[in-house]
């Protein structure tokens, strides 16, 4: 069965969509074959690995609301072994319709619950706690929570531990969660600080130790459609990107064991 992450913040503006590309990446570049999937309205990742939303006729929305199965909405990209499980307009429907199905918030794993060729599947999450995110939330395997060293963006990390015990409690106890820092600037006193208050917080348990820092290059990359790392192979955040994955990897083997045991 793939490994499910969920990249998700209630905060917009976080790097969700960049660190959902740049981590597929760098997977895919160490051997792993990926799907990623788009469940922002805004179509955000769509974008990024060069699919315009008009042309999408068949979206996750319709694997959501209609029961299509998703192996017939996924879509090839530019890079070989990263697929796409594309978004578009339809999905601001999902977002108002779904709560009224019953058990709604497990409609997405049930969706995915057949074999499907990838070791990872990573969601792309609107910026809000709505019935695609729980959903999201309720598939993964781990919830992945980019945030900037700022106070408004660290302020938002509440609502997401709120949601982890919800979650936890009603659909997926064993729902796993890191914290990883994006668009850093060590110049900046009150990163460095709000840094710190991060790592006093949640630990090396919950935060992970790379940090993504802040880099023209990685604005570029959604331009050309394809991830940093295979854009400008060897720019700081691309080299950032294959280390965090690296850790999550990690990470995820660790849990893998302690489950097993």
């Amino acid at each position: 069965m793939p490994y499910k992450i969920a990249v998700a913040n209630e905060k917009g503006g976080v790097a969700k969509t960049t660190s959902v590309v740049s981590l597929a990446g760098a997977l895919v570049e160490m051997g792993h074959r990926v799907l990623v999937v788009d469940l922002d309205p805004q179509a955000n990742l769509t974008l990024a690995l060069g699919l315009k939303p008009k042309d999408v006729t068949h979206s996750v929305a319709q694997v959501l609301l209609n029961s299509l199965d998703p192996k017939e909405v996924i879509r090839t990209t530019e890079v070989e072994n990263l697929d796409l499980l594309p978004s578009n307009a339809e999905m601001g429907l999902a977002e108002r319709f779904l709560p009224v199905r019953q058990s709604y918030d497990t409609i997405l794993r049930s969706s995915l619950s057949n074999n499907l060729p990838y070791d990872y599947i990573l969601f792309d999450c609107p910026p809000a706690l709505g019935a695609i995110t729980l959903n999201a939330i309720t598939a993964a395997d781990m919830l992945v929570i980019p945030t900037q060293a700022e106070y408004f963006s660290a302020y938002a990390l509440k609502s997401m531990m709120s949601a982890i015990r919800k979650v936890r409690d009603q659909s997926n106890p064993n729902l796993n969660y890191r914290v990883f820092i994006t668009m850093y600037d060590r110049r900046n006193r009150t990163h460095r600080t709000l840094l710190e208050q991060l790592q006093t917080t949640f630990g090396n348990d919950g935060l992970l130790e790379t940090i993504i820092e802040t880099d023209t290059k990685l604005r570029e990359s959604p331009i050309v459609g394809i991830p940093i790392m295979y854009y400008v192979s060897r720019t700081r955040s691309a080299e950032q990107y294959r280390a965090l994955a690296q850790e999550l990897i990690h990470d995820v083997e660790k849990i893998k064991v302690r489950t097993a045991a």
